[in-house]
């Protein structure tokens, strides 16, 4: 099984944006762990981070190819991106969003989940162990389909 981890806009600034909203774990530190797993669970897992709502679109276009499900944090986009929500829809793999922060407990307009819509499931609030169990229900739900 092979899986495709995106993370969205400036989750590349991880350990040191706003480390009373996201902690002090860096990216590097959260794709390691995710390697960890993925190497536990014996499935491939490729990471990507993209700043750029065109890349990460291009991203998932491409998982839908050559992976059996997504794992993504749209970050910002997450609110606004009708873009990102299509894309994960025209693909025929399984997508769960995920966040570090529980985005229903931050500011008014974090609540709504436009890229939701397209995925089986949203993870958030747990930190990096938000990924770590997205990555265990996407392969929960590719072996289901299989």
């Amino acid at each position: 099984m092979r899986i495709s981890v995106i993370h969205g806009p400036n989750l590349n600034l991880l350990g040191v944006r706003e480390p009373d909203v996201y902690g002090r774990v860096t990216l590097a530190e959260i794709d390691r762990r995710i390697d960890e797993l993925a190497a536990e669970l014996g499935v491939e897992v490729t990471c990507v981070q993209h700043n750029c709502e065109g890349a990460i679109i291009d991203a998932i276009q491409q998982a839908g190819c050559n992976a059996d499900g997504i794992v993504i944090n749209p970050a910002g986009y997450t609110h606004t991106s009708v873009a990102i929500h299509d894309a994960l829809k025209a693909v025929v793999i399984p997508a769960i969003e995920v966040h570090l922060s529980n985005i229903l407990a931050r500011e008014e307009w974090r609540h709504r989940s436009m890229t939701a819509l397209a995925c089986e499931g949203v993870i958030g609030g747990l930190g990096v162990d938000s990924y770590l169990l997205a990555l265990r229900g996407i392969v929960a739900l590719g072996e289901a389909g299989s």
